[in-house]
């Protein structure tokens, strides 16, 4: 089995859409561990802010296979084949490790950069896994967030109920 941790993110029906994503990636890989959400502004673009979290998985599944299932997901929910990067989505889902690979596979860029790079991706993966290793850095992710540049990007934990139960209380 390899630990995946995946990013999800929505700016339109932001709620819905988070709940639909978590509802599919149970369907598709069990048990989810899973981070509080949080509150974001759209980087990148000028766009309505997003809801992001992260989610922890144990797969079998290859790597391309794995990204192949999580786009079909993301097209299921409205996103367009052709969306670029910088734009307003009903659901994002971004492989930000797989296991230990650091590099190129399959035209995916292992860890993903937005770990060391945005404060709705690397707080949550620090709350989740504060001891888990970057692959490619070595620091743990409480290490990484306690050096983040932290007033650098506005975050707000929000209230957030999945399938009858709290995962995500304001603080």
């Amino acid at each position: 089995m390899t630990r995946v941790f995946l990013g999800l993110g929505s700016n339109i029906e932001r709620e819905r859409y988070l709940v639909a994503g978590l509802d599919a990636l149970q369907a598709l890989f069990g048990a989810l561990e899973l981070s509080p959400v949080y509150d974001s502004a759209a980087i990148g673009f000028d766009g309505q802010p997003f809801l992001n979290m992260v989610v922890a998985v144990e797969t079998r599944l290859p790597l391309a296979d794995m990204a192949t299932r999580l786009r079909a997901i993301e097209t299921e929910h409205g996103r367009p084949l052709n969306a670029t990067r910088f734009s307003a989505r009903q659901l994002d889902i971004d492989i930000l490790t797989y296991g230990d690979l650091v590099g190129e596979h399959h035209g995916i860029s292992l860890p993903r950069g937005e770990i060391l790079e945005n404060a709705f991706v690397l707080r949550p993966l620090a709350e989740l896994a504060p001891a888990h290793r970057h692959p490619a850095t070595g620091s743990s992710y409480a290490e990484l967030w306690r050096a983040f540049r932290q007033d650098s990007q506005a975050l707000k934990r929000v209230d957030f109920a999945w399938r009858g139960r709290w995962i995500s209380r304001a603080e």
